[in-house]
């Protein structure tokens, strides 16, 4: 039972609706349920190879949250699951891209895992080249601003993703012309094996916003609400042609990096064990909790998401594999189309 007081909610206070609060637990929920059914696949041999997101679900819910769908464009990274989902992707959506077949909607099968892609959602087609999404991501917007469109571009990262000079030109540019976009980097403290300490000589990304004079905000990570206030406001400067703004989410993943990697050579139990204390997912449970929704309806959601996504392996599993005579489809042009001839 809610304590009843004075002071609105945290969600009403931000202008969300107790359903969106609930839907913002069941995608923190169910991307951390197929993180977790993903490595166990991986483990038994039934998946090549996995990334998950197990740490990163409010930083991507919250900030996904934001997002008009369909309208707003979006340039995510590797391991943003929670974004995807947020803005219409299905659990067998990624199992189709784990198991590579042929109607994985992100790249046919083609791609390592991750690589999102969606139309209906503006969601453009990503690579494991790491930053390459920011200069794109700006340019969009630039090209947003020419036409007086009222869009936002959301890109995200790791911290890592911070260090190669396209990072850096991508938010000088955009600076610059007061773009409408959006930076969301999810700090989860290494980039692979290397640590922040490592990578730059300020505490946070968000404090190089100030070399480009734009607004560097900083959310914790572990609570979805926070990520959703701290992106919003970023988002309606952007909105109000103010320009963009770094949003750097502070978290951790729980995972190793992918599924090949051994993180035990160079983080601590004792790290990972701190930072599972203030478990984004428990956070949203309890959150739901104190604002009176009974336990017997969190516990029916996680049932519904644990039998939806053992329905998506076994369709995922079945579906068609790629075609070899596909190789080269969407890769050189065909006979009669301007741009050449198929090879």
């Amino acid at each position: 039972m809610a304590i009843k007081t004075d002071q609105k909610p945290r969600h009403t206070a931000l202008g969300l609706t107790l359903d969106d609060a609930k839907g913002m637990y069941r995608a923190m929920l169910l991307t951390r349920m197929l993180g977790e059914r993903m490595m166990q696949m991986n483990r038994m041999g039934r998946a090549a190879f996995v990334g998950v997101a197990d740490g990163h679900e409010a930083a991507e819910v919250g900030s996904a949250w934001v997002i008009t769908r369909g309208h707003d464009w979006v340039h995510p990274y590797y391991r943003d699951v929670g974004v995807a989902l947020v803005l219409g992707q299905t659990a067998k959506d990624q199992f189709l891209g784990v198991f590579a077949k042929a109607t994985d909607p992100n790249s046919g099968g083609r791609q390592v895992v991750n690589q999102f892609s969606s139309p209906e959602a503006n969601i453009v087609t990503g690579s494991v080249c790491i930053a390459t999404q920011f200069p794109q991501a700006a340019g969009i917007a630039l090209a947003i601003k020419i036409r007086k469109e009222d869009r936002v571009v959301f890109t995200y990262g790791g911290d890592g993703s911070t260090s190669p000079g396209d990072f850096h030109e991508a938010v000088n540019f955009a600076a610059i012309h007061k773009l409408p976009v959006i930076f969301v980097i999810e700090n989860n403290l290494f980039a692979i094996s290397t640590p922040t300490s490592k990578q730059m000589s300020v505490p946070n990304v968000a404090d190089r916003a100030a070399g480009y004079g734009i607004p560097g905000l900083i959310a914790d990570g572990t609570d979805v609400l926070d990520v959703y206030a701290k992106t919003k406001e970023a988002a309606d400067r952007a909105r109000r042609g103010e320009g963009p703004s770094i949003v750097e989410v502070k978290c951790y993943r729980y995972q190793p990096h992918s599924s090949d990697d051994d993180d035990s050579r160079y983080r601590s139990k004792d790290l990972l064990k701190e930072w599972q204390a203030k478990d984004p997912v428990d956070k949203g449970r309890d959150y739901l909790l104190s604002e009176g929704v009974p336990q017997p309806e969190l516990e029916a959601m996680r049932a519904e998401i644990a039998a939806e996504i053992e329905r998506s392996i076994d369709e995922a599993e079945s579906a068609p594999d790629p075609r070899a005579e596909d190789l080269l489809e969407h890769v050189y042009a065909k006979e009669g189309i301007p741009g050449g001839t198929r090879a």
